[in-house]
């Protein structure tokens, strides 16, 4: 029964990380750069969440698409008037940009925000449902199943409409897709804008399970970068199952070797895969 708990803890916590990973994934995938300031757009979406439900009493769930929409616009100004500027140059151009501006965000978060732990704290968040002899607490498994519809909705996305067919296609081939008429920069915009819209949604569910503070970006940012890594570069269902496996490895190392080394497996799993397939498990050779 222990044993089908902490699996049952691991599928949800996996859920919330592959939703977690999604957006960094797509902008590595799309733009290739690192984009350090991934985990700042999740803090903010979670403080979204928090300052909402706190100051107006708005349900958490239903500050989602608030946190979305404005991080989005805040991830397509970002990128149309900073990140543009060097998009082209050497990645450790971006690497060092997005770490200022990561900085910088985060300074003023601590200033406004100061650096106490918060969480959004409704009033099912104690509520737990009876399955099969084991208890899944409400909150996580509304978390998964919003996180996982979530991500395939940007899967739909992805493939079904004329932006989404555009951002594949600069992925694959960008001066290909270039020459059939593809705004790159609009598309480069548009990109890091979902990739800042689905870390704030992602920080936004985190807020009502986890707490978070202003630098409790750098702990969401090593967990998307890892997921990535394991998964694949670029690959939606890369990250979801990138996102599965850590979360089944953290949880059943922790019962075996104490929650103590809890963090320091996703690091071990990193460095195996780095070894074995460095594109990631579903990922395709070239992109990492």
């Amino acid at each position: 029964m222990v044993y089908a708990q902490i699996l049952i803890n691991s599928i949800l916590l996996g859920g919330i990380y592959a939703c977690i990973a999604v957006g960094f994934s797509l902008v590595w995938g799309v733009m290739n750069i690192l984009n350090i300031m991934h985990g700042t757009f999740l803090m903010l979406g979670g403080y979204v969440t928090f300052w909402m439900f706190k100051l107006y009493g708005v349900d958490p769930f239903l500050s989602l698409p608030v946190s979305a929409v404005s991080m989005f616009c805040a991830g397509y100004v970002v990128q149309r008037g900073l990140i543009n500027k060097i998009v082209r140059a050497p990645m450790f151009m971006s690497l060092i940009l997005t770490f200022g501006l990561q900085l910088l965000v985060v300074r003023l978060a601590i200033y406004f925000f100061t650096g106490d732990f918060r969480s959004v704290q409704p009033s099912y968040a104690g509520f737990s449902i009876p399955f099969m002899g084991l208890s899944i607490p409400f909150v996580r498994i509304s978390i998964f199943v919003l996180g996982v519809l979530l991500t395939s909705i940007l899967f739909w996305f992805m493939g079904h409409t004329r932006t989404g067919r555009a951002i594949r296609a600069t992925r694959m081939d960008l001066d290909s897709a270039q020459l059939m008429g593809v705004d790159i920069g609009r598309i480069y915009a548009i990109t890091y804008g979902i990739g800042a819209a689905a870390a704030a949604t992602s920080g936004s569910l985190v807020s009502v399970g986890f707490a978070i503070s202003p630098v409790s970006d750098v702990e969401f940012l090593s967990k998307s970068f890892i997921i990535c890594t394991i998964g694949g570069l670029g690959n939606i269902t890369g990250a979801l199952a990138g996102g599965l496996i850590l979360g089944l490895a953290e949880n059943f190392g922790a019962l075996y070797l104490g929650p103590g080394l809890q963090n320091a497996i996703g690091y071990v799993l990193l460095i195996l895969v780095l070894f074995i397939k460095p594109s990631g498990l579903l990922g395709r050779k070239g992109f990492e």
